[in-house]
């Protein structure tokens, strides 16, 4: 047999549906993994789907001697320890110039850990998120490589044919920068993915929930919006899932799906460093907090027989008004979630010195990942116009787009408390956008109250400087 071109290592179901989609580029590849059934399996596929050039190997030595030099390697295993483990078991066969690639979702400091290690070794290192789940990895991921841009280039013909592709702009997949920032814009793809998923969900609840729409109706509107401006893979999966029935009993098979969320984590890492650069992302922590409040299933059913009654406010809806307001309001808050987004991304790009272009991102999610959207377009064509805008809220076309959409917005999200629904993330973009829209906040008062208790000082709107009084010795003077 010839030497492969490309190796992959952990053939699970991300892994090993990339190994396919490589292989049916033209890529011959080998692979590995440490449970060789999974090998076996891999190899069987490869046949059936059109006798493709992917080659099986059980043991890491004839499976790293397979490749041709210089060597790649993309792992494909669950992030943490299995990752350094993985990486022990290949660098004992590899040689000075060979590289391995990490396409887990990992923590962007553990793969700036690892760079550092191999580059002593002579090894080179990447750490690229994909995305696009099973679907993506086999026909076209989005794909976001950072680290060793020399390791980049190793692999760039195979990425560009591999990763989706989108006719207007090209291959989802660039190099993003040095050391973690592969691994961290993914990070914050999947918190952005958090924020659009629990937008969608807010969404359905309020037109279900207030406007009693059936499901049938929900599967209509989802699939007319997905016609326009929330065109969108999420809006797109929404509608097919509401026309699914039970195949175990009567009805729709949404309705039989337990409400409580999982996570991997991701989001949550997201929101913490939102924290850790200062950047308000409520957006995204609202969808956090809302998986976090659905795992409390059985305190939540305990609840509401506490808390009781009617908490409808009793007035007429008028249902197309109301699918009008709510596709409204869920496009104004969408831009509110992107916008946190691409806020963290910006403000850890310049503490790393990474220089990430936010256009190009954007670019990139067109295609073959989860929150792949037409509405990204519009993103790449704001930062091509101004590469250093402060906030997506303040470009010309999306702050007009905002304006026009605000009065239908604050009625969506006045009607759910009214009747009680929770619209965390709707009415958590709504305050972002009140809060920045404002030149003067109640932040004086928090100051003022900081300096009170704390002697913290503040600085004052009509002369520089810092301050400090003393409240309590003026407040008790006075009486």
């Amino acid at each position: 047999m010839a030497l492969t071109r490309i190796g992959l290592a952990g053939l699970a179901v991300m892994g090993q549906n990339l190994a396919l989609n490589i292989a049916e580029k033209g890529f011959p590849i080998s692979v590995y993994n440490r449970t060789t059934s999974k090998v076996d399996e891999t190899v069987q596929r490869a046949k059936l789907e059109g006798n493709l050039p992917l080659y099986g190997f059980h043991d890491p030595a004839s499976f790293v001697n397979s490749i041709q030099k210089p060597r790649v390697v993309i792992m494909l295993v669950k992030a943490g320890a299995p990752v350094d483990q993985t990486i022990a078991t290949l660098a004992a066969h590899l040689e000075q110039g060979d590289c391995i690639v990490d396409g887990g979702n990992e923590w962007y400091e553990n793969t700036e850990r690892r760079e550092k290690v191999m580059e002593e070794r002579g090894l080179l290192y990447l750490g690229m998120g994909v995305s696009g789940g099973e679907e993506g990895a086999r026909h076209g991921p989005s794909m976001m490589p950072g680290g060793s841009l020399e390791a980049y280039q190793y692999i760039e013909d195979i990425l560009l044919k591999v990763s989706a592709q989108v006719p207007d702009s090209g291959p989802c997949v660039t190099y993003i920068g040095k050391g973690g920032s592969g691994n961290f814009v993914k990070m914050v793809h999947n918190g952005i993915e958090y924020g659009d998923m629990q937008l969608i969900a807010e969404a359905y609840d309020v037109l279900k929930s207030v406007g009693k729409l059936t499901n049938g109706e929900l599967q209509q509107v989802f699939a007319e919006w997905n016609k326009g401006e929330l065109l969108s893979f999420l809006v797109e999966i929404t509608a097919d899932i509401f026309s699914i029935k039970d195949d175990q009993g009567e009805g729709y098979l949404v309705d039989k799906v337990l409400d409580k969320t999982g996570m991997k984590g991701t989001g949550k890492w997201t929101v913490q460093q939102a924290a850790e650069l200062s950047v308000a992302a409520p957006t995204i922590e609202a969808s956090l907090d809302s998986r976090f409040l659905s795992g409390l299933k059985d305190e939540r059913v305990a609840a509401s027989k506490i808390f009781q009654g009617d908490y409808s406010s009793g007035e007429t809806v008028d249902k197309a008004q109301l699918i009008e307001d709510v596709r409204k309001a869920l496009y104004a808050s969408k831009i509110c979630s992107y916008a946190q987004g691409m806020n963290i991304i910006k403000a850890k790009s310049t503490e790393k010195g990474w220089g990430l272009n936010l256009g190009e991102l954007a670019r990139i999610w067109k295609g073959g990942c989860i929150i792949r959207a037409s509405f990204l377009d519009r993103i790449k064509k704001a930062y091509d116009r101004n590469g250093e805008l402060a906030n997506l809220l303040i470009d010309p076309e999306f702050a007009q787009e905002i304006m026009d959409r605000q009065a239908a917005w604050r009625r969506v999200v006045c009607l759910a408390i009214n009747n009680g629904v929770s619209t965390p993330g709707m009415s958590a973009s709504l305050a972002y956008f009140d809060s920045y829209r404002r030149d003067r906040l109640p932040a004086n008062l928090v100051q003022a109250q900081r300096d009170y208790f704390g002697a913290h000082t503040y600085e004052r709107v009509d002369m520089p400087g810092s301050f400090h009084t003393e409240w309590y010795k003026i407040a008790n003077s006075k009486i």
